[in-house]
């Protein structure tokens, strides 16, 4: 697996576009990084920007940004509601594959030394780069923001990297902190107030610190101080969560604007549900929130899957539906749309160079499959077939999940729903493996064969092509061998007014079967490793059979049920 590191520099400009622009362009100057997202705000003066690469062309493009900024951002004129001390306020890297947090961190030190000595510009590791225990948090290291810089000539506040003094340089750049931590999702919560200070008031109930003790009405009386004479601190309801709130005046309300800093702790959906019950203790309603930049796919899959359970509805419903639903239950588009081409980070980072044929419309699969081209061909339709079977059953299952008077059998039936997700989305993916099995073997045959090291390679390469071209399909009949059980079962216990519906899949699971083992045997033809063929032919012959008997016993079912 290719290592893999996710940077997110936070600009202190969200305002002239031009700027911000300029600057987010320096970052696909380097080979190998992909610019992600650009989300500026203009209340906070801060634009948050998002890229993504290989370790090395990915710090190099960070310290391109760093240096853009500095050049471009005055600190000195410098407003916004959001804490900052620096024209890049913060860069964090993150590892999203292939790499450690170690690792990560190594890179993060890397590029701190470059900033400093090469640009003159100060600043701290924080987080996971962190080298003293006290400047692991943020906070701690931004304390003072720009105005406070002076600290920089106090031993104690000696920065990690660059001149340790407010000079001419700095006065414009800022300084800046750089950081390697794990994904943080950037999460503001709309409130029906203009209030900044109720907002705060909700943030310090929710977020992990809380807020600091005092005696009498807990708002004006003296600081409660512990044994050492340091502030007691009354914790706020979640975990791994960070917040403040503020007044945003391009949308006209107060914001909770949280970070939150783990999200297997404490999840979007439970920091979206925690904000809306202590703010209508307060007597202030919750209008919908927004996505600061990027979310992970599953951030709102366990979202959709959340509100569901809530509902009692059905989880077994697609990736599409799910996103949708995890939208409106949010009420990310409260404030301008929510894109999630845009916006979910494994949707950015997909190559679409190259059309997959279950991204065709069915017309358009139908004309490439009668065209002249040899794939897709039966592999690639038996994988189709496949899906639609279990999707039928899937359909089944959803209905019967929602049917009036079945209410207390949602969860059996959603149940049956997820594994048939499950085993159509395979199936789909399976339509495109067939396809470029199929390429895999015309370039093996197509490699040079004129040296010595060129047949041997090219030997290998076509038995490894081959094999690849038998068990693609072998994976479609097990697949589809599959899903007869959850076809059986609705056609058992499902909604009986589609029951004609499980009938239909059957016969589609027994067709991609049958399929599938043709394509076996075809892939296999003339291949001389005989154990490995014999062993082949044995299991698609045993898949043959018994998709025959499932598809006889389930029509018979169906057809009773019919009559």
């Amino acid at each position: 697996m290719p290592s893999l590191i996710e940077c997110v520099p936070n600009i202190s400009e969200g305002r002239d576009s031009k700027i911000i622009n300029e600057i987010a362009s320096v970052v696909e100057t380097v080979d190998g990084v992909k610019l992600l997202d650009i989300d500026p705000g203009n209340s906070t003066n801060r634009t948050v920007i998002t890229f993504v690469g290989a370790p090395e062309p990915v710090i190099e493009a960070a310290f391109r940004l760093i240096k853009k900024a500095s050049e471009l951002i005055d600190m000195r004129r410098q407003k916004g509601e959001h804490p900052r001390m620096g024209a890049t306020d913060v860069c964090p890297l993150i590892p999203i594959s292939g790499i450690s947090m170690k690792e990560t961190a190594e890179y993060a030190h890397k590029l701190g030394k470059r900033v400093g000595d090469e640009l003159g510009i100060p600043g701290y590791f924080y987080e996971n780069a962190a080298t003293h225990p006290n400047r692991r948090n943020l906070a701690y290291c931004r304390s003072g923001e720009y105005e406070g810089l002076e600290k920089l000539s106090q031993p104690e506040w000696k920065p990690d990297f660059g001149p340790a003094e407010f000079n001419e340089s700095v006065k414009v750049s800022g300084a800046t902190a750089i950081s390697a931590r794990d994904f943080l999702v950037a999460y503001n919560v709309n409130l029906n107030t203009t209030s900044s200070r109720r907002a705060n008031a909700i943030a310090f109930d929710i977020r992990e610190a809380g807020r600091i003790k005092r005696e009498g009405d807990g708002l004006t009386g003296k600081i409660v101080t512990d044994e050492n004479g340091e502030p007691v601190r009354i914790p706020g309801s979640l975990k791994a969560v960070k917040g403040i709130g503020w007044y945003i005046e391009e949308y006209g309300i107060a914001q909770l604007s949280l970070n939150l800093t783990n999200i297997n702790i404490t999840p979007v959906h439970i920091a979206f549900d925690e904000a809306l019950e202590r703010a209508k203790d307060r007597g202030i309603r919750v209008t919908g929130s927004e996505i600061v930049g990027l979310v992970p796919l599953k951030a709102l899959l366990d979202a959709a899957d959340y509100f569901l359970r809530k509902q009692e509805r059905s989880l077994g419903i697609s990736e599409g539906e799910k996103v949708k639903i995890a939208v409106k239950s949010l009420g990310l588009d409260d404030l301008a749309p929510f894109d999630p081409q845009k916006k979910i980070i494994e949707y950015l980072i997909g190559d679409s160079s190259s059309e997959q044929l279950v991204d065709m419309s069915l017309s358009a699969f139908a004309d490439e499959t009668a065209s002249e081209s040899p794939a897709p061909g039966g592999g690639s339709v038996s994988a189709y077939i496949g899906a639609l079977g279990v999707s039928l059953a899937t359909m089944v299952a959803n209905l019967s999940a929602h049917k009036r008077g079945w209410d207390s059998r949602w969860e059996e039936f959603s149940g049956w729903a997820e594994k048939g997700q499950s085993l159509k989305e395979k199936l789909v993916k399976a339509v495109d493996e067939d396809t470029a099995a199929f390429n895999a073997i015309m370039k093996a045959f197509g490699m040079p064969k004129e040296k010595p090291e060129e047949i041997v390679a090219r030997k290998q390469a076509i038995i490894d092509a081959t094999k690849f071209a038998a068990e693609v399909p072998l994976k479609v009949a097990q697949l589809s061998m599959e899903s007869f059980g959850i076809i059986r079962k609705m056609a058992e216990i499902g909604n009986p007014n589609s029951a004609s519906d499980a009938g239909v899949g059957a016969l589609c699971a027994r067709a991609a079967v049958k399929g599938a083992a043709m394509n076996v045997r075809i892939n296999l033809q003339g291949f001389r490793e005989k154990e490995y063929v014999d062993k082949m032919i044995s299991a698609v012959e045993k898949l043959e059979n018994e998709a025959d008997i499932q598809e006889k016993q389930i029509s018979e079912i169906v057809l009773m049920a019919i009559a």
